[in-house]
């Protein structure tokens, strides 16, 4: 068993949708600090403590069994009472938590003593109603009213923020027929008889409100016998299973799969609700442009509903206008939306804020990617228009001065410096360190571009609109062409970081040019020196492939961009090696990023980790502030999969193209409950010497045939 590294503080994340509780282990919410119980951007409740007369309580263990549900066992520390002293560790305190759109909070006491105890249980509740982004820079400004109202008759608590019409509330009280509090002094408190074995039991809700809606806790009790299922983890017995002797890789695929269960975000498009991809946890919960449509392309074989939700949702917030504060213009796909105070008052731009290059071309190849999976014309013909306003914005805002590549720099005070995934302020550099002036063309953001003209050519072919193909073809052919006149320098043998505000070639070596091989852009003589670089020993720590070059004065292995080892980086730079037939390098990297996974708590794993080198006792080092779960770090143990297998469905055509080099770690897998079109498919994929077979259990095998990756968009 490999020595298992833990991710962050020791804390206590569960959620559902936009509603996070984070506390820490023992379940308290601890002020000042970033806990607290988040909803739609805004913290309600910043504190939170239990006590038995006024005494804290010890912890034996707390955990989050599932994504929603967090479950804390705590006993008491020695007690004084009127009736007597109260033994240390002779009661039991059960801490029960399920969130669904509010909270549900069990509390479950027992007398494990010889003689009856009577004692006051306490709660001390508070709530700031803080931004979020106030509480991760710890700038909290009061800016509204906070009333507190309690009824007795009612058994009700609330707290409410008004600020104009900015309006969150927090309701909070016993279940009907639950035991009876009183408040005081800031303080829920029960009284608590119990005789030796007999057991106390008290349920509070925690409904949560906008101003508009109101979001009630679920009723029923988590161990209620005659509970329903929740419906949030029906998805993850519909997803594509996998199944293998490789027990690690199994492990990451199958947390995986749990992950992308937790980070579903439910939104109200055309009045229904589809699902789309958050990006992370736990300050996250929100749509996001170039997240959501990666891990839609990641996810698209395990449930490519994940894109049909994101393509719905994003191309509702398409930028109709240009507004400079939230680098917006016409076409523009979004990248981030808030729901907070500060948004909603636009102090901040996120209403949304539209800073990112790549998310625009992204929506062309996930609209593409989506159609080959599903078969679903209409899909094609809904966003039809929103494709139509991407490559316009493409052609114009995004090539900003007319020269036919694709540059960024923000027009507004409060944008971001850099717009490409890489998206901190240090990411773009100079060879000498430096950072680089723009506006800048990175390189992969090329490589999206033509992809995106590539497939929408295919696209417009199945609309019958054999012109607009035609055109779209001859201007991927030119930058093609083009690319690789002005971004492959010979006597450097790579590819070129970027071109600066002045063209002139950015010849630092980092992971981005993967994404290129990924898109298919660069030219096939240049394709096998662009793999050797990113696999010598200064890119490639074994655990992954690294951000930034260890020969980079810049280097560091423990920052956001600079030398860190992102998954989802290296599921496309996999992606891209095998489209270019090396197969056994893609390989490498999945083994890498598997091996990483399986040295994380429940083989999970999160947004980043630091890029030291992989030696015979090391093991993978947190990035302190990684996200965890995190979607497209989820999404990489799927796109790894499709490295290996080479999977491209053609479902407009009934096909699905297979291409699969198992290595000799993972000779043999299965694959349950592929989707193709209408049509569901079980195949079982197996190594025999140098040769990768499969077999089709279920379906029709007629419809899987062999094709090299990368033959077909897909």
């Amino acid at each position: 068993m490999p020595f298992k590294v833990q991710v962050g503080p020791p804390q206590i994340v569960i959620h559902q949708g936009q509603t996070v509780l984070v506390t820490e282990n023992d379940g308290r919410i601890d002020w000042p600090s970033d806990k607290g119980l988040y909803f739609r951007d805004t913290r309600l409740i910043s504190a939170w403590a239990i006590y038995a007369n006024g005494e804290s309580w010890e912890l034996l263990n707390g955990g989050a069994p599932t994504h929603d549900t967090a479950r804390i066992h705590l006993t008491n520390r020695a007690l004084l009472t009127e009736d007597g002293a109260i033994p240390p560790h002779s009661l039991g305190l059960v801490l029960s938590r399920i969130i669904d759109q509010g909270m549900h909070e069990d509390i479950d006491l027992a007398n494990y003593g010889m003689k009856p105890v009577r004692f006051n249980l306490e709660l001390a509740i508070r709530a700031d109603f803080a931004d979020i982004f106030e509480v991760r820079t710890n700038r909290i400004v009061r800016r509204g009213r906070i009333t507190t109202d309690w009824s007795e008759g009612s058994q009700r608590l609330i707290y409410t923020y008004r600020n104009g019409d900015f309006v969150r509330s927090v309701t909070i009280g016993p279940r009907r027929d639950d035991p009876s509090a009183v408040y005081a002094n800031g303080r829920l408190s029960f009284e608590v008889r119990l005789d030796p074995g007999q057991t106390w039991h008290c349920c509070l809700l925690y409904d949560l409100e906008d101003g508009i809606t109101t979001f009630h806790a679920p009723r029923p009790c988590p161990q209620d016998a005659d509970a329903p299922p929740p419906v949030n983890h029906v998805w993850l017995r519909q997803a594509m299973q996998l199944s293998t002797p490789n027990e690690e890789f199994y492990r990451f695929y199958r947390q995986a799969l749990e992950d992308m269960e937790a980070l579903r975000l439910p939104m109200q498009v055309g009045g229904h609700t589809v699902l789309l991809p958050s990006a992370g946890l736990p300050w996250f919960a929100a749509p996001f442009g170039r997240d959501s449509l990666i891990v839609s392309l990641q996810t698209m074989s395990v449930d490519p509903d994940f894109a049909r939700g994101a393509l719905d949702v994003l191309g509702v917030l398409q930028s109709k206008e240009r507004d400079d504060r939230r680098d917006a213009e016409p076409g523009k796909i979004l990248h981030e939306i808030r729901y907070g105070e500060l948004a909603h008052f636009k102090l901040i731009p996120h209403t949304p804020y539209y800073g990112t290059a790549d998310a625009t071309p992204l929506y062309l190849v996930v609209l593409h990617a989506a159609w080959r999976a599903t078969g679903d014309r209409a899909l094609l013909e809904r966003h039809l228009a929103t494709a139509e306003a991407c490559l316009t914005w493409i052609d114009t805002c995004g090539d900003r001065d007319g020269d036919g590549f694709q540059e960024y720099q923000t027009r507004s005070p409060d944008g971001y410096e850099n717009m490409g995934w890489k998206d901190s302020a240090d990411s773009v550099l100079y060879p000498d360190g430096s950072l680089v002036k723009g506006p800048k063309a990175l390189c992969e953001l090329q490589g999206y571009v033509y992809d995106a003209w590539r497939r929408m050519a295919e696209i417009f072919d199945a609309l019958d609109k054999p012109d607009r193909a035609s055109a779209l073809r001859a201007k991927a052919a030119d930058l093609y062409r083009r690319f690789n006149e002005a971004f492959w320098d010979e006597e450097f043998g790579f590819l070129a970081y970027a071109l600066d505000g002045d063209k002139r070639k950015v010849l630092t070596v980092a992971s981005n040019a993967g994404h290129c091989l990924f898109s298919g852009i660069v030219a096939p003589q240049y394709a096998e020196r662009v793999v050797r670089r990113l696999l010598a020993p200064d890119m490639n720590t074994g655990w992954g492939i690294r951000t930034l070059s260890t020969l980079h004065p810049a280097y560091n292995p423990y920052s956001y961009q600079n030398g860190s080892v992102w998954p989802h980086d290296n599921s496309l730079i996999a992606l891209g090696f095998k489209r270019y037939g090396f197969d056994r390098e893609a390989a490498e990297v999945a083994r890498g990023i598997s091996d990483a996974a399986s040295h994380f708590l429940s083989n999970q794993l999160p947004e980043l980790y630091a890029g030291i080198q992989r030696n015979g006792g090391s093991f993978p080092v947190q990035y302190l502030g990684a996200n965890v779960p995190q979607a497209w770090a989820a999404g990489s143990a799927f796109a790894l999969l499709q490295a290996l297998l080479g999977l491209q469905p053609d479902a407009p055509n009934g096909m699905l193209y297979v291409d699969p080099h198992l290595p000799d770690w993972l000779a043999e897998l299965t694959l349950t409950g592929f989707r193709l079109g209408a049509g569901v498919l079980d195949i079982r994929f197996f190594r025999t010497d140098e040769e990768t077979l499969f077999e089709v259990l279920r379906g029709d095998a007629a419809s899987v045939a062999r094709a090299p990756f990368g033959s077909r968009p897909a």
